[in-house]
């Protein structure tokens, strides 16, 4: 490389044949729009290249869902529509119409991925290509706990995404959203990474988000994150929208987090969460101190569970775990979202601070294993629906007394009467709820009727079935 000196002395003397070359050449830059003649001549900066090899991979995703009838809860008792002479048949649901995006993943196979709230509670889904081609959906499986979905079409001359590696992201990088916003149709807009690592939204259960000013708006959901490279950086899901809009602040399910989801429904057609058997929290200020960190950083043990995996790979209580497989573990919620979708039976390398030192140990994932009950099995009315308790890696335990809607088949009784997968039930003909059995016992003595207080997300519902 070759340093050159500048002589400022003859470099003045070119400013004045520098301004006197600019305003000759103002008028004809007005006289072409303001567009300098170089531009006009030459190819023009633009993102066209990239936008054409990858836009077809982007789909829109048409649902038809059921929507709920909003009545007064005493209309739903009998006695009283027998007292009042109405009629026992319960206005029906309306069908429903919404629209959000997806991404071709697999063009051989078919496979497109979206968000589970972008399909939830559908009847009919339907896919339309860039193309205007249209076809029929078949849901492969769903993760509530990541919002990623994954759909099926059985279309050829398909056009799939290249997955990228959301762990390489850097704040500052650019990237493209595309997807159908408002029902629009496809739109594209650019912007920069954020942040990265998003948590503690209460959004889903496990988060990890990449944060962006990529405008991002209703109908985004499900539609692609992509870098420069034409890559698929990540699943569009949600956005803070204080005014109903678009203020800059997007996430996105990072892809390394969605292509494990998709690996498991392809293999299972649901997600086989791992688990130590381990319960942590994060390390505090406080914590580091008597620890003797550097910084508050990790993952500290509250507890191990006897006999589980965790026990067997010496960890004890009071461990702070720092990194798992050379990733590391900034916080309880990185933990669990490293272990929670790891595959079943996989050893993983786990590196602990221990009385000033730290050590490495290996630990086989186990399967999360949560006692079922079917619910139809005390109750036809609620035939369908697989009640459970509320698992230790669920959101809601330990701040939830109540048992967990582990699956509902679409079309059964307890579909139709409005039980939903992630459903907590709280209470039981207003009994309080805290395990299976109690829920059990509750439902066996329901008689003709149940009513059911539900916490859906972050609302209170409830269901009057009969």
């Amino acid at each position: 490389m070759t340093l050159m000196r500048v002589d400022w002395s003859r470099a003045w003397s070119w400013v004045p044949a520098l301004v006197l070359c600019v305003l000759l050449a103002w008028p004809l830059a007005g006289a072409r729009g303001g567009i300098p003649a170089a531009m006009l001549e030459g190819e023009v900066p633009s993102l066209a290249p990239v936008l054409n090899k990858i836009t077809a991979a982007v789909v829109n995703i048409s649902v038809t869902s059921a929507a709920p009838v909003q009545q007064n809860p005493l209309l739903q008792d009998p006695f009283f529509r027998r007292f009042f002479n109405l009629p026992d048949t319960l206005p029906r649901a309306r069908p429903r119409m919404s629209a959000g995006s997806g991404v071709i993943v697999d063009a051989r196979r078919g496979y497109v991925l979206t968000n589970n709230h972008v399909i939830e509670n559908a009847t009919d889904i339907a896919v339309t290509l860039k193309d205007r081609r249209q076809f029929k959906a078949k849901l492969i499986g769903r993760d509530p706990e990541t919002d990623i979905a994954m759909l099926k079409i059985d279309a050829s001359n398909l056009t799939a995404l290249t997955m990228g590696d959301s762990d390489r992201l850097r704040v500052g990088d650019f990237v493209l959203a595309i997807g159908n916003p408002f029902g629009l149709g496809q739109t594209v807009t650019s912007g920069i990474v954020s942040a990265l690592g998003r948590s503690g939204l209460n959004i889903e259960g496990y988060e990890d988000f990449i944060q962006t000013d990529a405008s991002i708006n209703p109908g985004n959901s499900g539609g692609g994150l992509i870098n420069l490279r034409g890559e698929l950086i990540g699943i569009n899901t949600a956005i803070v929208a204080p005014a109903g809009g678009n203020v800059g602040i997007g996430f996105a399910v990072p892809v390394n987090m969605a292509r494990s989801v998709m690996d498991q429904l392809v293999s299972f057609g649901e997600i086989r969460r791992g688990r130590l058997g381990v319960a942590i929290q994060d390390v505090t200020p406080d914590l580091a101190e008597a620890l003797g960190l550097d910084r508050p950083i990790g993952a500290v043990i509250t507890n191990v569970e006897a006999g589980s995996s965790a026990q067997k790979a010496g960890l004890r209580q009071g461990d702070v775990i720092v990194k798992v497989d050379d990733d590391p573990i900034e916080g309880a919620s990185d933990l669990r979202n490293k272990i929670g979708l790891e595959p079943v039976g996989e050893t993983v390398a786990i590196e602990i601070y221990r009385d000033g030192r730290r050590r490495t140990v290996r630990a086989e994932v186990a399967q999360i294993r949560v006692q079922k009950a079917a619910a139809g099995a005390v109750s036809p009315m609620l035939d369908g629906a697989v009640l459970s308790d509320i698992d230790r890696s669920a959101p809601q335990y330990g701040r939830v007394d109540g048992v967990a809607v582990a699956s509902v088949k679409r079309g059964s009784p307890a579909w139709r009467h409005g039980l939903r997968d992630g459903d907590i039930v709280v209470a039981i003909n207003r009994g309080k709820i805290r395990s299976l059995a109690e829920a059990t016992a509750a439902l066996s003595e329901s008689g003709s009727s149940v009513t059911l207080n539900i916490l859906r997300g972050n609302s209170m519902l409830y269901v009057v079935i009969r």
